[in-house]
């Protein structure tokens, strides 16, 4: 599933909402997590996760056209932890 799609699932199931402000909504969720990640904010939703970020060391790599060895830089990355009760409606 795809954010259009998620839209048209939304707005099934929310016909009192126009598919514009589902859109705006969605978008204005999705800027948000963003914005508090570059902050290096954790963001928990209850009963779904936990958006957080987390650090990659810097280690070495190989080219491998070349063969040689190459150091990749420390960096950051989004990191999704489930919660329980996610995992539980998976299992079913």
């Amino acid at each position: 599933m795809n954010k259009s799609d998620l839209i048209l699932k939304l707005q099934d199931r929310n016909d009192f909402l126009s598919k514009k402000d589902i859109e705006d909504s969605l978008n204005t969720l999705i800027d948000y997590i963003s914005y508090s990640l570059s902050k290096n904010a954790r963001i928990e939703i209850r009963g779904f996760g936990s958006f957080s970020v987390r650090k990659r060391k810097k280690r070495l790599a190989r080219n491998p056209r070349s063969g040689k060895s190459i150091s990749v830089p420390e960096k950051y990355h989004p990191y999704f932890r489930s919660s329980k009760a996610l995992k539980e409606a998976l299992k079913k």
